[in-house]
């Protein structure tokens, strides 16, 4: 089990942050949250990940705007973190992100990222050379930002059933990163990672961890 710690940005902006693991762990990783918060949910997240031996911590991108933001899935859920994350500049977040990362104390880091944080994963991957490795999970703004470059190597998750993310923009994705390893899983829909959500997908989930793990051990 991990603790909430207190950080600070560039711009003297103080937020919070889900840390976990050990200090002394050879490896970092920020694991960047959906539009509902560092809830429950990306907290177990970053306990699993401190499990397989990372040091971790989860920037409250929403401090900005609201602190210990902690949503559900429901319907009412999805707009009030639809509403919060259009509050939020991609700048501001990158900011954040990066203060997230040099609080790792200069150990080799990756990025993890899911919904709305797999986007910001790819923008973080094109806007800084922070992170040896980027994972992405069912980001929806990628397609779009398709033709960025990135500073370091990226893995990439989406569901065939993922109504919004058309498999086109993903396969444009596909196209423009052939470098990019980029996998799509059959009969998955959007946030099929996550265990709170009906459209949770155990198989799909299992696979794409598996392979998360193995890229983040390989580059870092």
């Amino acid at each position: 089990m991990g603790t909430m710690i207190s950080l600070t940005a560039a711009d003297s902006h103080g937020f919070g942050a889900y840390k976990a693991g050990p200090d002394d762990a050879a490896a970092g990783l920020v694991v960047i949250q959906e539009i509902f918060g560092v809830n429950s949910h990306i907290r177990d997240v970053c306990d699993r990940f401190a499990a397989q031996g990372f040091q971790v911590i989860a920037p409250a991108l929403f401090d900005r705007v609201e602190t210990n933001v902690q949503l559900g899935y429901t319907q009412d859920d999805v707009q009030a973190g639809l509403a919060l994350r259009a509050k939020v500049t991609e700048s501001d977040a990158i900011t954040d992100i990066t203060a997230a990362a040099a609080a790792l104390g200069g150990k080799p880091a990756a990025i993890i990222g899911y919904c709305w944080g797999g986007t910001l994963v790819w923008q973080a991957a094109a806007q800084t050379r922070l992170f040896k490795a980027g994972v992405g999970w069912y980001g929806g703004g990628i397609p779009a930002a398709k033709d960025l470059t990135l500073n370091c190597p990226v893995q990439l998750h989406f569901g065939e059933m993922d109504h919004g993310i058309p498999l086109d923009g993903v396969e444009a994705v596909r196209m423009a990163h052939p470098e990019v390893e980029l996998f799509i899983y059959g009969g998955a829909g959007h946030g099929f990672g996550c265990d709170q959500r009906g459209s949770y997908n155990a198989e799909a989930y299992a696979m794409a961890q598996k392979r998360s793990l193995a890229f983040l051990r390989t580059n870092l």
